[in-house]
């Protein structure tokens, strides 16, 4: 479903086809039939002169188009993109997990449903919007931690898969994504154009915060603040 585009070792997911112009080809092999046909021309005898049409000149097929990918909807004004922000000092209740691109969203949509059920039980509200700390990535797939920010941490620790610990802290440059999950692959390749022309380097992970619920909203309306921690 993915490869990916490079954030100083960390790898965020983008899709990218590459076409090779008809044209590469064309060329060398009409150059080598002229050739050949003025070599052949030269050994026989000249028929007499004719009139002929002006010959029409041909024009290499298009390339296929790329297929097709879902776009991220237009930034809005006041959006941020490489916004120097310090991200602050969160308790958090996270799972762990890791998974493949292709069940990438409905595997965190489950993990932000178990812990909801978690902080239901318990009685604990969150404190902040819900968040998938990035912490490798690959070709295949990517290992997370879907997380939830608590005020303090809660007195009976939690057991099994569910786990307290703390978000990463410090700077950080933030960008904006309105529309699906999938379509991020577009504004992960923004981020890291952005990151080659500032000269930038990331830190080896990043952090997606939800301004809008995953488990409830609309897929594609999803808005999605995006913290790379820079060194």
């Amino acid at each position: 479903m993915h490869e990916m585009v490079r954030i100083a070792g960390i790898a965020a997911p983008k899709r990218r086809r590459t076409l090779m112009s008809y044209s590469r080809f064309a060329v060398p092999i009409i150059v080598a039939l002229a050739l050949a046909a003025g070599a052949a021309a030269a050994q026989s005898p000249a028929p007499p002169a004719q009139s002929q049409p002006a010959p029409v000149e041909q024009m290499p097929p298009a390339a296929p188009p790329m297929a097709g990918s879902a776009s991220p909807s237009p930034l809005q004004p006041g959006d941020a993109f490489g916004a120097e922000v310090t991200l602050p000092e969160r308790t958090i209740i996270y799972l762990k997990g890791h998974t493949n691109w292709d069940a990438a969203f409905e595997t965190l949509v489950d993990a932000f449903k178990s812990l909801n059920e978690y902080l239901d039980k318990q009685g604990i509200k969150p404190n902040g919007p819900t968040m998938t700390i990035y912490t490798q990535t690959d070709d295949t797939g990517f290992s997370f931690e879907a997380a939830m920010p608590v005020a303090e941490a809660p007195k009976n620790p939690p057991k099994g898969d569910i786990a307290v610990g703390h978000a990463p802290s410090g700077k950080a440059l933030k960008f904006v994504h309105r529309g699906s999950y999938d379509s991020m692959d577009s504004t992960y390749e923004a981020i890291t154009n952005y990151l080659d022309d500032k000269r930038l380097e990331a830190k080896e992970l990043f952090i997606e915060e939800y301004t809008s619920d995953p488990v409830t909203t609309n897929p594609d309306k999803l808005v999605v603040n995006v913290f790379v921690p820079v060194k």
